[in-house]
């Protein structure tokens, strides 16, 4: 919920986060925390586990810019704004955690930027009103208010394709992503992608040491082509990962002309 940085009303507005088993009984709020990033109003954080990886949270907050005015007195009247809601603006950015009081902001840009026409460049428009929800099989959405303290005023649904959050992404030349050292359970590497007809993917799974595990080297990797919310990943003649199941492992991913928004073993 909304707090201030300062005594009372004064200095940022921010976040900070208080638990209760009740709902009735609450502990003493704690101020989150945004590591070395500079400090900025942030609204309604709307911060949610991810409902496809809930030990991950998302927030999408609103960045509330005080005094940054847009629109001219004359440009005010014509859109018909209230006169005490033109002289900011605002939008939306990005918050991710993995619980307690530490947020990353790893990118500070917008995540959705105000829209073409002066309407959207009045104080409090562009505040995030339901965090990310999963609307079909393929889709996401997110909900946000427009057009504040004008008759148009209402809420506006923006999609996403499912895990489209951010990606991995290489251009036409070939990018190579090397991945933290980690364990897996499973049989299968499954991913959610994106390429151009003229792009595609591979994946080589090493050791710790980044020596390709035999039969999982990139010379040996099918590329995968396409556009798909779940595909799984394959080696020629193999598919099966039961054999690397426990051990450690990293992923060398080989990118052209393609998105990775997520991956996963089954």
């Amino acid at each position: 919920f909304r707090t201030w940085t300062g005594g009372g009303y004064s200095g940022y507005r921010s976040v900070s986060r208080t638990t209760s088993k009740d709902f009735i009984n609450w502990t003493i709020p704690t101020k989150m925390k945004f590591g070395d990033t500079p400090s900025e109003h942030l609204y309604t954080n709307q911060t949610h586990p991810y409902f496809r990886a809930p030990q991950i949270y998302i927030g999408i907050a609103a960045r509330f810019m005080p005094g940054r005015r847009i629109l001219s007195k004359d440009e005010a009247k014509i859109i018909g704004v209230n006169p005490s809601y033109f002289n900011d603006c605002s939008d939306v950015v990005i918050l991710s955690s993995r619980g307690g009081n530490s947020y990353k902001r790893k990118f500070m840009e917008s995540f959705l930027r105000p829209g073409i026409g002066l309407e959207n460049w009045v104080s409090r428009s562009n505040y995030p009103a339901l965090n990310i929800v999963q609307t079909s099989s393929n889709e996401m959405s997110f909900y946000v208010n427009q057009n504040y303290a004008q008759s148009s005023s209402c809420i506006h649904r923006y999609s996403l394709r499912i895990d489209g959050i951010s990606s991995i992404y290489a251009g036409f030349r070939k990018g190579t992503v090397i991945t933290k050292p980690f364990i897996f359970k499973g049989k299968q590497l499954h991913m959610n992608y994106s390429t151009s007809a003229a792009g595609g993917i591979k994946v080589s799974i090493l050791d710790n040491s980044k020596s390709p595990y035999k039969s999982f080297d990139i010379d040996n990797a099918i590329e995968s082509i396409g556009n798909y919310i779940d595909r799984i990943i394959k080696w020629k003649n193999i598919n099966d990962l039961s054999s690397l199941e426990g051990k450690i492992v990293r992923l060398k991913i080989e990118l052209k002309d393609a998105n990775l928004y997520s991956l996963r073993f089954n």
